[in-house]
């Protein structure tokens, strides 16, 4: 373990900072957001390392000197920035408080969930590996041969999280202790990790394209197997038998307090764990009264609960191959996108694909995902879906899921921020659930208007949708401080929606192993459709709706209280007219 010298970070920030105190408020901003980047870049993009150091000290480490650079922040006065700078300082201070928090509990002793983490987002990153150049190969060499050393440090990591009582809960954990087992093999070109090798650049020559592909084998039969192998063993016979039984993070060393901050971070707003519950009741109740009536529409005789089992067995209702699913993934996904001009003045540059989840992860992953793309990096989007387990893929959700994943949803929103100009990158590149999981939403419900929606089913499986994210105010508070089983949380979101119980089990996991992320989204898309009707309230016909969703998506994402001025500004501009 390297040696920790707090004062030294604390000499480097002074100096740093007594120079910036000769500089106007908006050369101040820049300077400190040029040094994150810096400083964020050498921890973690530094050339020849490509894994970032993560033993506890390192994240002290962080963690004082974000806190010195939020002193700072503090010592600038924001009244004298324009808009823009104005918007970048709230957010830096946003980020930089919950770098803090996050170091302060020790979140970093958990890393993983009920999806995966470090171990799985290892193996997501083959699908980015391109090879343009001879360096770009032996930069992947050097990754594979680095990985055993940052599996051991997040086994340790783990190890130490054992030690404290801070673990994944042992619910999301039991029945997958071979969820690496695929990766552990005994011919290098057996395992994922050389597919890259397959693909050279012609401009290397053969015989140095073979000692590659030597180098590539060792790595991965000397360095990435024996790690997985390592975590394996770890994983099934320490790590899960000692992990925290109970499946609300409240039971853990300073866990209410954790998922309070948690609450108050993923909703960007000063609310409670208990507020969210209650928000969560009363949507639960009212998006029922929506159900009944539609299922009055279709004329369906028997009970809610009836109407529940015929939507989650009856064959017409589901794909029978995955092609088919994808198609009509496609097919929604095509059918927005022509009506995207009528709503949006400003639609991004970059495409998006449709694609099956990638198998490593869809036996327990969501139906649904998207997956950023790189204009830069000449990569689509891609929104993908998960084929595994057709039986649990309701075609009448599609709808909702194409018009949240893809577009008008993540796609739109996520590739409008990277297209953004003048403003820092860290804007580009953050992401809020509040304002993305909220935006992406507020797609689903705007689809109505879109036209979108064609039978009675896909409504339901809209209101299905946002049911879920209603059940999710009540059921993550419910498991995290208010001590629900796993198996009470399953049953209320069984008996208030129409996913199949495939998907609430995985989708319960999923709460249990990211707590308060859940509900950032139900909580987001209430604002934005509060704000909505604000606008239109106060301008009338003034109002326009293609500019008010150009200018929600217009900063990137940005916290709920910072689009709430946003919107103010613009309704008083507008009268103004």
């Amino acid at each position: 373990m390297k040696p920790y010298f707090p004062w030294l970070i604390f000499i480097g920030c002074c100096l740093f900072f007594s120079s910036n105190a000769q500089q106007d408020p908006a050369s101040q901003l820049r300077s400190l957001i040029d040094e994150d980047r810096q400083f964020q870049k050498k921890e973690f993009s530094t050339p020849g390392r490509d894994f970032p150091a993560i033993t506890p000290a390192d994240e002290i480490r962080r963690a004082e000197f974000y806190r010195q650079e939020l002193a700072q922040l503090k010592n600038i006065d924001p009244v004298q920035l324009s808009r823009q700078d104005k918007i970048s300082y709230e957010l830096l201070k946003y980020v930089l408080e919950d770098r803090i928090a996050e170091v302060e509990f020790e979140a970093y002793l958990v890393p993983l969930n009920a999806e995966g983490g470090w171990y799985t987002d290892f193996v997501l990153s083959i699908d980015r590996q391109r090879f343009n150049t001879k360096e770009d190969v032996e930069k992947y060499i050097r990754k594979l041969n680095g990985f055993k050393h940052w599996a051991t440090q997040n086994i340790q990591l783990m190890e130490t999280g054992l030690a404290k009582g801070r673990t994944a809960p042992y619910d999301i954990l039991k029945g997958r202790e071979n969820i690496v087992d695929h990766l552990i093999v005994k011919q290098a070109e057996d395992s994922p990790f050389y597919k890259p090798f397959e693909n050279m650049p012609a401009s290397i020559p053969a015989t140095e394209q073979e000692a590659l592909r030597k180098e590539g084998r060792s790595a991965i039969l000397n360095s990435v197997v024996p790690a997985y192998r390592d975590f394996r063993d770890f994983w099934k016979n320490k790590y899960i038998p000692g992990a925290v039984k109970s499946p609300g993070i409240a039971v853990q060393p300073n866990g209410r307090a954790y998922y309070e901050q948690r609450v108050r971070y993923f909703t960007t707003l000063p609310m409670t764990a208990d507020e969210v519950f209650e928000i969560g009741q009363q949507e639960v109740a009212r998006i029922r009264t929506e159900m009944e009536a539609i299922i009055r529409e279709v004329g369906f005789e028997g009970s809610f609960a009836d109407f529940l089992q015929f939507l989650r067995t009856d064959s017409q209702f589901y794909p029978k191959t995955p092609r088919e699913l994808l198609q009509a993934a496609s097919y929604f996904s095509k059918k927005i996108d022509g009506k995207l001009p009528e709503y949006f003045g400003k639609l991004p540059r970059n495409s998006y694909g449709v694609s099956p989840v990638p198998d490593v992860l869809a036996p327990t992953y969501t139906g649904g995902r998207y997956s950023p793309g790189s204009l830069e990096h000449h990569r689509a989007g891609f929104y993908w879906v998960n084929t595994y387990n057709l039986s649990s893929r309701p075609l009448y959700v599609l709808p909702s899921l194409t018009l949240h994943e893809a577009v008008p949803g993540h796609h739109l929103q996520i590739s409008l921020a990277q297209e953004l100009e003048g403003v820092p990158d860290f804007r580009r590149n953050t992401y809020l659930s509040a304002f993305g999981e909220g935006w992406a939403l507020y797609g689903e419900w705007l689809g109505q208007e879109m036209g979108i929606y064609e039978t009675p089913y896909e409504h339901f499986g809209r209101l299905t949708y946002e049911m879920w994210r209603a059940c999710r105010l009540v059921v993550d508070p419910g498991l995290h401080v208010k001590g629900w089983s796993r198996e009470q949380a399953i049953e209320f979101m069984v008996n208030n929606t129409a996913l199949s119980l495939h998907e609430c089990t995985t989708e319960i996991d999923r709460y249990i192993g990211w707590p308060g992320q859940a509900v950032s989204y139900k909580i987001g898309e209430l604002k934005i459709r509060e704000l909505r009707k604000r606008a239109e309230e106060a301008l009338g016909e003034k109002f326009d709706l293609r500019s008010f969703h150009d200018l929600i998506l217009s900063e990137g994402a940005v916290p709920l209280f910072i689009l709430e001025k946003m919107v103010d500004e613009w309704i008083a501009s507008h009268k103004k007219e």
